[in-house]
């Protein structure tokens, strides 16, 4: 088990990402009743962080993990869910304000059918609230037992040591993985010495860290990946090479290349909480495995080798 920063919160160090439980905003074909499937997989396979966002759907994931967490102890598992996006007449706007923060606090707590929320993120930084008086709002929850831990989402450096000048933040989420490895120079140092937490998401970016991929690959014009520069020219192919080494690392290790990925970043110091999300319960069941994986200090660093200066 990990600790998330100052708090009290403590969880597996492999949770799951929700963002395909009831995102039908973000995803096309999702079923409530695979969203429901999924967060019980993972609670069932030893997976205690259900990591969702208001974001996600419009609420809905939030409402549906509701759902499934129902016969399950709450004292067992942890939900970290996020908000920032404030609609009005339709249209979304990005709100960090105290009040706007308390308010989606209790949003969320009904729609989780829960008394506490574990981890609250503000999920974006909006361009005129003080961090650290939007930080102040949530700290106030917390000492009511509404939330447990403080954290934010999508910040720049400086966004979080504004938001961190009290030292009330436990936990920061942004991107990192493999091949997006920037946070490694500036806020791993800031966020070590700070003792907060960290958790990346797109840890299997978009599923390029799989080895599901070959360079033969190509998307439809709508789809997400086709305008990502990680799946377009050289930089695809360079990525595809590295994964296809990494694959015959795994197929020593009779694992699979998800699994040793996720066993990497569950390794590494820098990282608390790795967040992979799933369409699929079969999915889940397979990347809780990497739970019970040790990746060896050799592998490791051959590994962190290959995609460092990518």
């Amino acid at each position: 088990m990990v600790k998330i920063g100052k708090s009290e919160v403590s969880t597996t160090s492999l949770g799951l990402g929700t963002n395909a439980v009831g995102g039908y905003n973000l995803f096309t074909g999702l079923k409530d009743e695979d969203g429901i499937n999924i967060v019980k997989q993972a609670l069932d396979s030893g997976i205690t962080m259900l990591d969702t966002a208001f974001a996600y759907g419009m609420g809905h994931s939030e409402e549906l993990i509701g759902q499934a967490i129902q016969g399950y102890d709450r004292s067992k598992f942890v939900i970290a869910t996020k908000a920032a996006q404030d609609v009005k007449n339709g249209k979304v706007e990005i709100n960090n304000s105290p009040e706007f923060l308390k308010q989606s606090v209790d949003e969320a707590l009904e729609r989780l059918q829960t008394d506490y929320i574990d981890i609250f993120y503000i999920h974006f930084p909006d361009d005129h609230t003080p961090k650290n008086e939007a930080v102040a709002a949530l700290n106030e929850l917390k000492k009511a037992g509404k939330i447990k831990a403080i954290g934010v989402s999508n910040f720049s450096l400086d966004q979080i040591k504004e938001a961190n000048q009290d030292g009330l933040v436990d936990v920061v989420e942004d991107q990192y993985s493999l091949i997006h490895r920037e946070a490694e120079q500036e806020l791993f140092p800031y966020l070590r010495e700070n003792n907060v937490s960290f958790v990346p998401f797109f840890p299997l970016a978009s599923g390029l860290l799989t080895g599901k991929y070959t360079k033969e690959l190509s998307f439809p014009e709508g789809d997400m990946r086709s305008k990502n520069p990680d799946f377009k020219g050289e930089r695809f192919n360079q990525i595809i090479d590295k994964v296809n080494e990494v694959s015959k690392i795994a197929k020593k290790n009779d694992v699979s290349t998800a699994q040793l990925v996720l066993a990497w970043y569950m390794k590494n110091p820098d990282i608390t909480v790795v967040i992979p999300g799933a369409k699929k319960p079969e999915q889940v069941a397979s990347n809780a495995k990497a739970l019970n994986i040790t990746i060896s200090d050799a592998d490791y660093q051959e590994i962190d080798k290959k995609f460092k200066n990518l």
